[in-house]
């Protein structure tokens, strides 16, 4: 089962899910809506995604060894392939809620206090980065141009650059602004509504968003923010569509701060 799992066509299952995230994009771009969701279900349904999106959870990500409230953890060849096919839309019975994170308390860099981590299963794992994989695509093509947080292919270096190319050349405002909290207070009814998927998606998110984690005698729900943080998939790629469209704001700044330009582009 091991060299089974080894010897699949990576290369081969990677080059399909680009193709239909590229139908997807252009799908947004050109603001066919409705031909964007049949492509982000026929993408979801995919073997070749839902390989790539086991294999990511269970092999790449750093928290491969990480266990849930339900205690798997290291997935062997032969546990990755049942995950698959558990992973298939026709599974996803939305009577039945995502199981509760775990929660963990860890130290924040260069403070004494601790914040708190949520660890999902490692198949609400799979399942989250199957769906981003459906949700990216169709939101990288109406970001803002100079956004650069959680995007795929950029960095702070590239949010670096921009902002030299902005200011190099003459003396401008640079507003420096600070999220507080930003993963902890985003509204799930505003997010969802933002997001404008179709219903089993919506659902899918909005449970996640509000499951909660074991206390000592109770289920503790979330009615705000994100249970599992930056453990999950999902957050990152939906805390940039929350956020999308500040950086346009921003720029009706430019005429209250006199003669000097407003650099007015928002590098998150």
């Amino acid at each position: 089962m091991s060299g089974a799992w080894r010897e699949l066509p990576w290369r081969k299952l990677e080059q399909h899910v680009y193709r239909i995230q590229k139908r997807i994009y252009r799908a947004s771009q050109r603001g066919e809506t409705r031909k964007g969701e049949k492509l982000q279900k026929l993408l979801l349904k995919s073997e070749a995604a839902r390989l790539l999106a086991v294999r990511r959870v269970t092999q790449d990500n750093q928290g491969k060894k990480t266990a849930g409230v339900d205690g798997v953890k290291s997935v062997p060849p032969k546990g990755r392939f049942l995950m698959v096919k558990e992973l298939h839309t026709k599974h996803w019975n939305h009577r039945k809620k995502p199981q509760p994170v775990r929660r963990v308390w860890i130290p924040k860099p260069g403070k004494a206090e601790k914040r708190p981590l949520g660890i999902p299963t490692m198949m609400e794992r799979a399942k989250q980065a199957l769906v981003k994989m459906a949700l990216e695509p169709a939101w990288e093509a109406v970001f803002e141009p100079n956004s650069y947080g959680f995007r795929p292919g950029r960095s702070a270096h590239d949010a670096i650059r921009m902002i030299f190319i902005g200011i190099h050349s003459k003396p401008k405002f640079v507003l420096d602004a600070d999220i507080k909290g930003c993963f902890d207070n985003i509204n799930h009814d505003k997010l969802l509504k933002k997001l404008n998927t179709y219903p089993k998606l919506t659902r899918l998110i909005r449970e996640w968003r509000k499951r909660g984690c074991p206390g000592r005698a109770r289920l503790h729900p979330h009615r705000t923010g994100n249970p599992s943080r930056r453990r999950d998939f999902t957050p990152p790629c939906q805390c940039s569509p929350a956020w999308n469209g500040k950086g346009s704001k921003g720029r009706l700044c430019q005429k209250s701060l006199g003669r000097k330009t407003y650099c007015g582009s928002v590098c998150r």
